[in-house]
């Protein structure tokens, strides 16, 4: 097989450096059962904490980072899977040790890889990607213990123009849910957070978190995608018998808190793993996502190369970033 190219993260001299490397070879990728030419890849949080010195995802050095792919077989050792087959892959040890999507081959676990459902194609599989699989986690982690568009309950979404969180925005919109709250930092996400179909916007800065231990109900159900003080502050406003989920940790991973909106409200807190989930569970979230919940079209969306993938994770990291954006490799 031809030299190929990728991101690579190197760690020298105590420091972590990334570039787009030429002249990679198939024995530069981990182990795997499937061989396979990336078409697209995805840029998440986590892609972003990858190339960061201290980040803690990469241990080991060099790596190909990319959480997310999508492409085309062109090897296989599993009969499951056949050469010319469109799959995808997210999650597990990928782009953090094992090598990942940002590159033009991946080399993957039989076991990680998804073929690829009839109603989505390699494309739209991206333009979901963990952020999708993740929104959608949330939503039927919190359709488990009550939440339903059928009633007049108030949703709470944080971090609202991101990934999981305009995903999330987006599909419960077109479930039907009337009540849909978007919580964001800056003006400028205001308009953007309604055209995802948010029903009221709430400024951080405007909020009156008080410091009570219980505050007046205001939220039956928060999805949750920041983490940290945030979400600590937003405890004690959740309605009896209410839950929140959580997926994310950009805002701190400490959870601050007392025992009494679970022993007095009842509310649970719901965690959302997106990397080690059943392979089961993952087929039947992208099953909802290329079907009932299908809203590719209407996602925020930026396509970049290879190339521009340090601007966008410089996006990230300053946390200017909305929507998604997914990496045209081939």
């Amino acid at each position: 097989m031809k030299n190929f190219k990728a991101l690579v993260v190197r760690e020298e001299n105590s420091d972590v450096s990334f570039r787009i490397e030429d002249g990679l070879t198939i024995n530069q990728l981990n182990e795997g059962e499937v061989l396979i030419k990336v078409q697209y890849s995805s840029l998440n949080y986590k892609d972003m904490l990858a190339v960061q010195k201290k980040g803690g995802v990469i241990r080991n050095y060099p790596m190909i980072p990319g959480i997310d792919l999508s492409g085309i077989i062109i090897e296989s050792k599993d009969p499951k899977f056949i050469v010319g087959q469109e799959v995808l892959v997210t999650g597990y040890d990928m782009g953090i040790n094992h090598t990942g999507g940002l590159s033009e081959f991946a080399r993957i676990p039989s076991s990680w890889v998804i073929p690829l459902p009839k109603s989505l194609n390699v494309k739209e599989a991206m333009i979901y990607g963990t952020a999708g699989l993740t929104a959608g986690l949330s939503i039927n982690a919190l359709n488990k213990v009550g939440m339903t568009p059928y009633e007049d309950q108030t949703i709470l979404v944080t971090g609202a123009t991101g990934g999981v969180g305009s995903i999330a925005l987006q599909i419960l919109a077109k479930m039907g849910f009337r009540n849909l709250i978007a919580l964001v930092r800056k003006e400028y996400q205001i308009e953007v957070a309604k055209k995802f179909g948010a029903t009221d916007v709430i400024l951080v800065k405007n909020f009156d978190f008080g410091e009570k231990p219980l505050n007046k109900q205001k939220f039956d159900y928060i999805i949750d995608t920041v983490g940290g003080n945030l979400i600590s502050n937003l405890i004690p406003f959740v309605s009896y018998a209410g839950s929140i989920s959580m997926c994310g940790n950009a805002a701190g991973i400490k959870l601050e808190t007392t025992v009494l909106p679970f022993i007095l409200r009842g509310i649970n807190l719901l965690g959302i793993d997106s990397v080690n989930i059943p392979h089961e569970k993952r087929v039947q979230v992208w099953d909802q996502l290329s079907n009932e919940w299908k809203i590719t079209d209407s996602i925020l969306l930026e396509e970049v190369t290879l190339e521009s993938v340090p601007e966008t994770l410089s996006k990230i990291k300053n946390g200017t970033h909305l929507g998604r954006t997914i990496v045209k490799i081939f």
